[in-house]
């Protein structure tokens, strides 16, 4: 959204607002003025929403829900910006302390690459703020009440690391929701709050990673050693340790597992217990395995590990300090951009930052999100026409869709859904076919799930008719075989037809990462791409007819947040209200449009 849009917005808040005061007040003067009429006109019938202002508005029961809804919508609340986190624990501390030397660095084409300017605005400098994570936390909790502190610890230990760790050090609670690290009156707050920062990264040692001991939030610190002897890593041999030492009381150290992807498997290979009916755990369910899908993929046999696609490489090299002087320029230098595909959570953090203790500014989140956008436009997949024929009754595509990540796409969460938006107009532009049509609302037309929280979308070879819809997605199961989104109950995927990634042998891959449904069973859903078939009648139409085609993608799918949003939570509510008020629309992959002859 434009910062012009957002003024505007903000204008027609403060007007709205005005007229409301001013209904309100005439409503009032006119009304009653004592008894149980006056009672029934008073606040306790008030809805009050706070404005990026901080003023009240206040709409009465008889302008509707849909006012109300309104309201929300414009009542933004962007972040605001400010200061980098100086909080300082036993064994962490704030961003502050790294910008003293690590900001205003340039690479050889002059371009600003300071990492914590640039990790500010990312989805890992928010993990402990994200508000769907929150809200699902909530979710699940309020499902399975006597596993809170399973779920709680669980989730906060790769979400809220810093606070974690210290918390298990001292043998303090390790919780997130009430009076845990959510909480402003927490003394680790601040620490929970700056997410996936620079001191908990830099920190993990090499143990055990690339191990079943190393994932799921298993990532080694050694909270033993105290300053001004703590390790803290980086990925280039014999560092200048007396400035850091001095300053930080961390002696830097080369980490060769810096540059490793079993670094970040850390926490991105997770693995979440799942319950019965009555609440027995019976076992894990691989709810993410990033780093497993790259190890069995082309890229897991060379030296192209996470880090080369989501912390591009500046241009040559780097000086990385401001101090001491006469540093010699380092490389490779690798971005701390840690670009993946969520923008639209991004774009809820720059929206509504305020209310979220967010500290980057609208500016910060934009480049960010524009280099998602490049990401995903440019690095994820693409589509091409494999065949295409026409008769006297009939039109038949063959759309091929080639994926160029190094792991499933989409991968983590399975709340993530791409898809493909198939349409056929005649000469006059008129639609005669189309599947895959988004709704504003975030639905898909002719998606089963998106209409029965019960159903799903099969994986397809031939598509036949407009309710038919190639979607890539992960389905959970419960133990009882049905369509389950919450993640405590999912025990197995009942379809997973995500796209594979190059070089994956689909007959061959381990159970955690394996094809469910009847893409395993498809010949043309393979390692690297797939290919669909769309036949379409078009007696009774004039060509030459357009065939258009878009790979889209989203974060979260709808069925994934109207499940979230039946549990009514604070957190929950509070997501509800930015999700109802954002722009839905999904993520463009890429897209192709071909004509035939008449």
């Amino acid at each position: 959204m434009s910062k012009e849009k957002k003024i505007t917005i903000l204008f027609v808040v403060l007007i709205f607002s005005y007229l409301l005061y001013l209904t309100s007040c005439l409503g009032q003067a006119g009304g009653p003025t004592g008894g149980e009429d006056a009672a029934s006109s008073t606040s306790t019938d008030d809805v009050w929403v706070s404005s990026s202002t901080s003023t009240s508005i206040p709409t009465t029961s008889e302008t509707g829900t849909e006012a109300t809804e309104e309201l929300i919508r414009l009542a933004l609340n962007p972040a605001p910006g400010g200061p980098f986190a100086d909080f300082q624990t036993a064994d962490f501390m704030g961003p502050s302390i790294c910008t003293l030397c690590h900001i205003g660095l340039i690479d050889q084409s002059g371009k600003d690459v300071s990492m914590p300017s640039d990790w500010r605005s990312t989805m890992m400098a928010h993990s402990g703020v994200d508000p769907v994570w929150q809200a699902k936390v909530s979710s699940e909790v309020a499902r399975n009440p006597e596993l809170q502190e399973v779920i709680e610890q669980k989730c906060v230990t790769c979400h809220m690391p810093m606070a974690t760790t210290q918390s298990l050090v001292e043998s303090l609670p390790v919780a997130g929701l009430d009076d845990g690290f959510y909480s402003p009156e927490h003394p680790y707050h601040a620490a929970a709050i700056d997410g996936v920062s620079c001191t908990l990264c830099h920190q993990v040692t090499d143990e055990n990673l690339g191990s079943m001991e190393s994932f799921s939030g298993h990532y080694v610190i050694d909270t033993a050693t105290t300053a001004p002897n703590r390790m803290i890593y980086g990925p280039y041999t014999n560092p200048v340790a007396n400035q850091m030492r001095n300053q930080s009381g961390y002696t830097p150290a080369y980490g060769e597992h810096m540059l490793s992807a079993e670094h970040c498997a850390t926490c991105h290979n997770l693995y979440t217990p799942f319950v019965d009916g009555e609440g027995t755990v019976l076992g894990e369910f691989p709810e993410q395995t990033a780093y497993t899908e790259w190890k069995y993929s082309e890229y897991g046999t060379q030296t192209e590990s996470c880090q080369s696609c989501h912390m591009p490489l500046a241009d040559g090299a780097v000086k990385i300090s401001q101090t001491p002087g006469g540093l010699a320029a380092r490389e490779p230098f690798f971005q701390h951009y840690f670009v993946g595909g969520n923008t639209f959570m991004l774009e809820i953090l720059a929206n509504w930052g305020g209310d979220l203790e967010v500290s980057a500014t609208q500016e910060e989140f934009d480049e960010t999100i524009a280099r998602v956008e490049e990401q995903l436009a440019e690095n994820t997949a693409a589509l091409s026409l494999n065949e295409l024929s026409l008769t006297d009754g009939g039109l038949e595509a063959e759309i091929r869709v080639d994926v160029f990540t190094g792991h499933k796409f989409p991968t983590s969460i399975p709340t993530r859904r791409a898809w493909l938006h198939f349409v056929v107009s005649d000469a006059s532009g008129q639609i005669i076919f189309e599947s895959g049509k988004q709704n504003p609302d975030g639905s898909i037309q002719g998606n089963a799930a998106d209409a029965d929280p019960l159903a799903y979308e099969p994986h397809y070879e031939v598509i036949t008719q407009p309710d038919q819809v190639q979607i890539y997605e992960g389905i959970m199961q419960n133990s009882d075989g049905e369509v389950t989104y919450t993640l405590l109950r999912a025990a197995s995927f009942a379809k997973d037809n995500r796209l594979l990634p190059v070089g994956a042998d689909k007959e061959n891959l381990p159970a955690d990462i394996a094809v469910y449904g009847l893409a395993a069973q498809d010949a043309d859903f393979v390692g690297g791409s797939d290919l669909v078939r769309y036949q379409v009648d078009t007696s009774g139409y004039e060509g030459p007819f357009t065939v258009s085609v878009e790979l889209l993608y989203e974060t979260l799918s709808y069925r994934f947040v109207q499940d979230l949003l039946l549990d009514k939570t604070e957190l929950t509510e509070r997501f509800g209200a930015y999700y109802n008020s954002s722009d839905k629309t999904a993520s463009l992959i890429d897209s192709l449009v071909i004509s035939t002859e008449k």
